[in-house]
């Protein structure tokens, strides 16, 4: 499913760049595709491009397909649908962002962010929460209380019990860290918040912050040269899931035991392999994803903190706790904060995708007002608005259809802009305005009425002016269409129509067989030694219990056995593979360096599944036969043609 998406991406990168002069290489329902559209298509997808006869086949038949069901989805209406309009609509809104600002102070706001990324800030905050929407009194309301509890902390309250006391943070994560937010740095919280954080001297406690969650007070606890980001790799030990102090015990022994093996010298990533708890990175020798500064990936405090605190490539650090269990950290690589230079571009990309991006855009509108030839028409036309409004404005009762007089505001781009409009705006965004003189509501109102007009004119003439945004636009507007389509006619048709399935899985059982299993409990075992003993044990008892026999040989190691319990499929078990099991207790033997002793429960032959034990495989096929099927009725219904001279002509000169 998302493999299909991403092809619709790459596929639609590029339509319509061209212009109609280069020869056709494809028509459907009457479209004609040209060579050059085709050509930068696939150069775009294979980085090693061939130009024989069956590669050229093999991609064509990919393009047609993505072809036909996106045509399929037009003629369907699936352009029309509100839901997709929407989606496209919210996309092009961020899609245009960046077109949208004044590049020479978005590079002010790159070099700030780097400067920032320099260094790390740790704060603690308190947050009130206020919806962006909210009306002049529930907004006072809450900087009201806000600004109470900065009084209580400036008069020598501890911060964090005013955070969790009565009427205090309403961040629900205050519970566990009392307010304690840890180091941060530039792009990791909201621009506003950062912003605060950075103009907040060390040990003060900030004004009241509005961002998109409520009002925020900011104490700065520390502020701290960046470490950069390293490459760290761990064994974990979890914790039990429900509190056993047993067990508990037996976590802080078996960590001890792995860290004294490596000090000894055994090898981390096997140690890992072997025994750590952590299942997304025991498999890679317990390699954990690149953190630290700027990083999304954020580790616990205390983690971060053992994991930086190792002084060379390498080395490890001593088993710490943390809320997960116990861990051992080996630091793979450690990699300063680059130059400004190398970070320039990411972080050009970085701004233009934040909230930063919204600072740009005074100074844009001040150069399109040239570009446009903007002309007030008269100041008087504006100041009206001060005689019309009053306070109930505040309330929401404003209409505008009240405003008698509809002369012209502005102009821009010989386009004329009347009160009517402004008064509209005025209608429609009145929440979130304090109370205060209504000479100032209009200054402020039109001022962000000109600039949502202005942005939204040029932004409705950004395909025209940029082909790179118009391609982008393609791309995400194939992509919905094809993606729901898909959806509609495999991937949830494949999931939902239960009788469906049930009569493929039916046509198609040889397709999914059990092989010989063995439904067996396995001990793993450390040593040969440790293999005998579980061997000889389950020879004097036919019923001795598995966990009787794990706990007598781990009473002094941890590390010694591991026991597991399944129906293991022979030829998809590697242990198991090679050996002619029996039922009951089998000889130890060696697979890979473990030693194994196998009690076997049952032989189980080779049979059919039932579908609910293949579900997932069948329902796959499911949704794969129904594609094909449409498949065929798409290329009844939209015929295409390929001109292939055209098509075996790519990559002549």
């Amino acid at each position: 499913m998302k493999n299909t998406f991403l092809l619709v991406i790459a596929f639609a990168l590029t339509f319509k760049l061209f212009g109609q002069t280069d020869p056709t290489i494809m028509e459907i329902d009457g479209e004609k595709v040209t060579k050059s559209e085709f050509l930068q298509i696939y150069l775009k997808n294979n980085n090693n491009p061939k130009y024989d006869k069956e590669s050229l086949d093999e991609y064509m038949e990919l393009f047609k397909k993505f072809k036909l069901k996106v045509a399929e989805a037009e003629a369907l209406g699936y352009d029309t649908i509100p839901r997709l309009s929407k989606e496209l609509e919210g996309y092009r809104k961020q899609l245009a962002t960046p077109y949208l600002t004044d590049s020479a102070m978005n590079q002010v706001l790159v070099r700030e962010a780097y400067d920032r990324m320099s260094n790390e800030i740790r704060a603690s905050h308190i947050l009130l929460r206020l919806p962006p929407d909210a009306s002049p009194k529930d907004t006072l309301a809450v900087y009201n209380r806000i600004m109470a509890a900065r009084k209580q902390i400036l008069d020598g309250a501890d911060f964090a019990t005013v955070a969790k006391g009565k009427g205090g943070s309403e961040d629900p994560s205050v519970a566990r860290n009392d307010g304690d937010l840890g180091y941060f740095t530039a792009f990791q919280m909201v621009t506003p918040f950062e912003d605060a954080a950075y103009n907040t001297p060390v040990g003060s406690v900030s004004m009241p912050v509005r961002t998109k969650f409520g009002y925020h007070i900011i104490k700065v606890v520390d502020k701290r040269q960046a470490r950069g980001t390293i490459t760290a790799a761990h064994i974990m030990i979890g914790k039990p899931e429900q509190t056993d102090s047993r067990e508990e015990v037996n976590s802080k022994k078996k960590i001890d035991e792995i860290y004294e093996r490596l000090l000894k010298g055994e090898n981390f990533e096997e140690l890992a392999k072997q025994f750590s708890d952590d299942p997304s990175t025991s498999g890679k020798g317990g390699v954990l994803p690149v953190f630290g500064t700027g990083t999304t990936t954020r580790m616990v405090t205390n983690f971060e903190d053992a994991a930086f605190s190792i002084k060379e490539d390498g080395g490890y650090a001593a088993p710490i706790e943390t809320e997960y269990g116990w861990h051992i950290i080996k630091r793979i690589s450690l990699t300063p904060i680059l130059p400004f230079e190398k970070m320039q571009k990411d972080l050009q990309n970085k701004v233009s995708r934040d909230e930063r991006a919204k600072r740009t855009q005074d100074s844009f509108v001040t150069k399109l007002k040239k570009e446009y030839n903007y002309k007030s028409k008269s100041a008087k036309n504006v100041s009206y608005f001060k005689n019309v409004l009053d306070s109930s404005y505040f309330t929401g009762d404003f209409k505008a259809n009240s405003v008698k007089k509809n002369k012209v505001l502005y102009k821009l781009d010989g386009m004329k802009v009347r009160q009517s409009d402004f008064a509209k705006f005025l209608e429609k965004n009145y929440r979130g305005t304090t109370r205060q003189a209504i000479e100032n509501v209009v200054d402020e109102k039109y001022k962000d009425f000109q600039k949502e007009q202005i942005l939204g004119y040029e932004e409705s003439k950004l395909e025209g002016k940029y082909p790179a945004f118009k391609s982008l636009m393609q791309e995400y507007h194939d992509g919905i269409l094809l993606y729901e389509v898909m959806s509609d006619k495999v991937w949830n048709k494949g999931m939902k129509d239960s009788t469906g399935l049930q009569n493929f899985f039916q046509k198609n059982k040889e397709r999914y067989m059990w092989g010989v299993r063995y439904d067996a409990v396995v001990y793993e075992c450390a040593t040969p030694a440790v293999a005998n003993d579980v061997y000889s044990m389950l020879q004097k008892s036919d019923t001795i219990n598995s966990k009787h026999i794990l706990a007598q040989i781990n009473k002094d190691s941890e590390l010694n056995l591991k026991v597991l319990t399944n129906k293991y499929e022979v030829s998809k078990t590697p242990f198991l593979q090679d050996e002619d099991l029996k039922n009951g207790a089998n000889a130890p033997y060696e697979f890979e360096g473990k030693m194994y002793v196998v009690k076997v429960s049952e032989i189980i032959p080779a049979g059919y599944k039932e579908l609910k034990e293949t579900k997932g495989a069948a329902t796959s096929d499911y949704q794969n036969f129904l594609e094909k099927e449409w498949m065929d009725e798409l290329k009844a219904k939209h015929p295409i043609k390929v001109y292939n001279e055209v098509l075996y002509s790519l990559g002549q000169k």
